[in-house]
């Protein structure tokens, strides 16, 4: 398995095209594995305290609309 540096290395040797290619790879990736642990947080309630306590600071109007 290639390290980082080595990775990063064989990165900054590709010709634009590729690199934009592989930013555009790497941004998509990056949102999937995000949406997945938003998702396991959501299902194991791990948000459900934030939500809580943003829904009593609404109820208790210390909240602003959004412009």
């Amino acid at each position: 398995m290639s390290t980082v540096l080595e990775i990063e290395s064989l990165i900054s040797e590709l010709p634009p095209e590729e690199f934009w290619k592989l930013a555009d790879w790497f941004d998509e990736a990056k949102a999937e594995a995000w949406d997945k642990q938003i998702e396991a947080d959501a299902t194991a309630g791990r948000l459900r305290p934030a939500a809580e306590k943003a829904l009593a600071q609404f109820r208790a109007g210390q909240t602003k609309a959004l412009p």
